[in-house]
Formats: C-alpha cells, structure tokens, sequence
C-alpha cells in the first residue's frame, strides 16, 4: 500500500493510464496496465509500471475506491496478483508524516474496497495531479499474459446541488513509523509497533487495515488514555494468504476523537509458517478517515487547507 518504487525493478514498456470519466454516473475508472505475469513471478523479476499521472477533471470531492483486477475484456483475475497501489496527492505532505506525499487511497493483495462515508469526501481541484504507483506479482502457478488494474472512483462535483461535503483527511499509522512500510517477515510469530504523536484535533470516523500473508491482526491503540480504538483481524487462507482485512466504521457514535498530543500506536501480528525470513514480506498499516475540529489548526502544518490552494 505505501512501498516506494524500487529503483532496480524491471519498468513495463506495455502498462499504461487510462481514465473514462463518467459524468453522468458521477465515477472514473482508472486502469494501469496491461503487464505479464509469468507464473510463479515475484516483484523483483516482474516489469513493473512505471510512475503514472492522473489529472483531476473537475472540482470536487473523490469519495470512493472500488479496485478490482482484470483482464481486457474485464474478466476477473485473482486479487493475489496485485502487490500494492496507491494514490497520492503530489501537492501535499501526509499530515502525519511530512516527508511523504499525502496517499489518497491505497490497497493490496486483501484488495480493499473503500466505501462513500456520506457526507464526506476528499477535496479536489481541476488539474490537480495524483501519482499512482502501483505492483504486481504472481505467486500462482498459472500465467497472466493481459492484466489490468482498474479502480473505480466515486465523485461529487463542487457544482452539484445540496450541500458541500466535509472534507476528509487520510491519516495513515504504519508499523515501521514513517520509514517505507515494508519489513522482512521473520519465521514464526512475531509484532511490530509504530507510534505518532498528534499534533491537531478531530474526529476519526473509521479505519481500513493492510496485511501482507501470514498476518493476523492489527490494533490502533491510543495510548494515552490505554483505550483500543480498533482490532481489524485478517481473513486468512488455508495457505496463509490475506483475502481480506474488513474495516471498521464508527458513523453510529460521530466518530473517535482524537486530540493534538495524543500518542496513537498501532500494532501488527504475523505467524510465518514458511519457517525462513521473508524478505520485504510484511507489512502493518492502519488508514484513519479524520475530520479536524477546525481546518485553521492545520495551517501550523506543511499541509495547508483544501479551501486555501
């Protein structure tokens, strides 16, 4: 979900962006691709698209993520062969971690679907440009000659009708603090814990997780007040593999406050049965929706308010 490209990685001359926007249906769908999959082809050996712009055409907010993988024809391929996406905002700092770009959506081999939170959603500007870094892999025996990401975004334009969407703001707690979020996976059980220091108030309205295989679980833990915020548990294969990681929301209560100087830690667990090291092979990553109190707070950061670009 949020790995850097690695620099000595085969670049795909076939994978390319397209984006049909439908605005009558108020969505983009997003494509990268096509790349070959060999079977039985890790990260390192498969050509891997390179760096990808999307151009925001209106002003608005995006509101939901619907990954999938696909072929041309748009049949269905095995989520395993996604290694990770994300989308960021090149022209903002994350708000907790300054030295990275903000990551407006993310997903991996558990392919999470991000749901509309109504009433709420990530502000855009026409022109706006969000990179899109994405990896494959294959660990089946079955070649993938023709294989598409395709990612189906939600919108609301600024010129709808109704009222303005609140604007949200990811916040993204990984394990390995602010560093790249992928660590070699040690044989047999094993925890790892990331720790951030607030500096601003608000809500937090629900969590989505990402797991590489063999995880267990993850916990976003405030430890200032000792209170559990969430426990997302992995839904595991018989071989281990993550199928799914199932978010949790927490709209019923108006969400979960946060306060500037709180420490939040958030906390994964794996059980590697392969009994070697895994290089690269976990991960632990905590996605926060948040609400700030006020958007004025955030002037004191590198990011600014969407209102004030």
């Amino acid at each position: 979900m949020m790995h850097a490209m690695d620099s000595e990685r085969p670049i795909s001359k076939t994978a390319k962006l397209t984006v049909a926007d439908n605005p009558a249906e108020r969505e983009m769908v997003v494509r990268v691709g096509p790349v070959s999959l060999p079977a039985n082809a890790d990260r390192t050996t498969v050509p891997q698209p390179p760096p990808l712009w999307l151009t925001i055409p209106f002003d608005g907010w995006l509101t939901a993520f619907h990954p999938t993988l696909t072929d041309a024809k748009e049949r269905i391929f095995p989520d395993k062969l996604l290694r990770h996406v994300s989308f960021y905002d090149s022209a903002r700092p994350d708000l907790i971690c300054s030295n990275k770009e903000e990551a407006v959506f993310g997903a991996g081999a558990e392919m999470n679907d991000w749901p509309m939170i109504p009433g709420f959603g990530y502000r855009v500007r026409k022109g706006d440009r969000i990179r899109i870094s994405t990896t494959f892999a294959n660990p089946t025996a079955k070649n993938y000659p023709d294989v598409f990401l395709q990612v189906r975004v939600e919108y609301r334009l600024l010129s709808q009708s109704g009222a303005a969407l609140k604007d949200i703001y990811p916040l993204w707690f990984s394990v390995t603090n602010c560093g790249e979020s992928g660590y070699d996976l040690n044989p047999g059980e094993s925890t790892k814990t990331g720790q951030f220091k607030l500096r601003y108030s608000g809500q937090l309205l629900g969590v989505e997780g990402g797991l590489r295989d063999w995880g267990r679980w993850l916990v976003l833990k405030n430890a200032q007040t000792n209170d559990t915020i969430a426990t997302l548990e992995a839904d595991l294969n018989s071989k281990g593999r993550v199928v799914s990681v199932p978010p949790q929301m927490f709209l019923d209560h108006g969400g979960v406050p946060l306060h500037s100087g709180d420490v939040i830690e958030v906390t994964d667990a794996y059980d590697n049965q392969t009994g070697k090291l895994i290089a690269d092979g976990a991960m632990g990553v905590v996605v926060g929706y948040f609400v700030p109190d006020t958007e004025s707070q955030l002037t004191v950061l590198p990011n600014q308010p969407r209102n004030a670009r």
